[in-house]
């Protein structure tokens, strides 16, 4: 359970296979000074992934464009895709909508079935008694047989594609830092138990706060050395699962 500072295209790529990976990388979208895209992480994580691995990459549509170009030569699958939805947002001009969501899109190795990919569907516990019934084939459809599904009231139904959470601008550390309640969703679907999960842009250490919360070993990797410092610190408060201390992860020294 720690952070390591170093660049983690040098870090990283040792340390795995991980099960794993959750990125919120710099795409270079504006002039701040920690805005920088850093080229050929993404095929380093793919190496990195175990066969039933995936990868949680946080972004907008504008920035994944722009990196579009990394994902066919990084071998990489698009598998699904959610909507975090924020109370508030940002705007850069005044002549545009208010943007007050952020993509968090999934990707696993392309020489994987998807029915491999360790993949535990998440529920939600607000669910509204009804039965629904099909009366015709949808005509985007082919061939479907009829059916129909019954809920009962609290009782489950599958996690929507997409989830409101509160963003952390009036107390988060680092500028882009994530809610540890959404990363914890991704965390539980799509890493096994006791897995490993490497996060190659750590920040604060939001991913680490989560990992220790839920039980999952956890790398990470930070190029500022005093971030990297207030992530550790940030980690090593978090009661961890189960209230028991749990073995550190091996790894190498400072890199930075």
């Amino acid at each position: 359970m720690t952070v390591i500072a170093g660049d983690c295209r040098l870090v990283m790529p040792t340390q795995g296979p991980f099960d794993l990976i959750l990125a919120d990388p710099p795409y270079g979208d504006t002039s701040l000074i920690w805005d920088r895209r850093v080229e050929g992480w993404l095929a380093l994580a793919r190496e990195a992934l175990a066969p039933s691995g995936s990868l949680w990459l946080f972004g907008s549509l504008r920035s994944f464009i722009g990196v579009a170009h990394e994902f066919t030569p990084a071998r990489l699958r698009y598998a699904q895709e959610i909507v975090w939805e924020k109370q508030n947002g940002s705007a850069f001009h005044a002549d545009r909508f208010k943007r007050v969501h952020e993509l968090v899109v999934q990707f696993y190795r392309d020489d994987a079935a998807w029915a491999n990919i360790d993949n535990d569907v998440q529920t939600t516990a607000d669910a509204t008694a009804r039965i629904v019934r099909r009366k015709r084939r949808p005509p985007h459809i082919s061939q479907i047989d009829a059916g129909h599904y019954v809920s009962e009231d609290g009782g489950p139904r599958l996690t929507r594609s997409v989830i409101y959470a509160r963003n952390c601008h009036s107390r988060a550390t680092h500028p882009t830092e994530k809610p540890v309640g959404l990363v914890e969703i991704l965390i539980r679907r799509s890493c096994p138990p006791g897995g490993l999960v490497g996060d190659w842009f750590a920040g604060s250490g939001a991913v680490g706060e989560a990992c220790r919360a839920t039980g999952q070993r956890y790398l990470g990797c930070e190029i500022d050395a005093d971030m990297a410092g207030r992530a550790n610190s940030r980690i090593s408060a978090t009661l961890p699962f189960g209230g028991e201390q749990t073995a550190p992860l091996s790894h190498p020294g400072d890199m930075s």
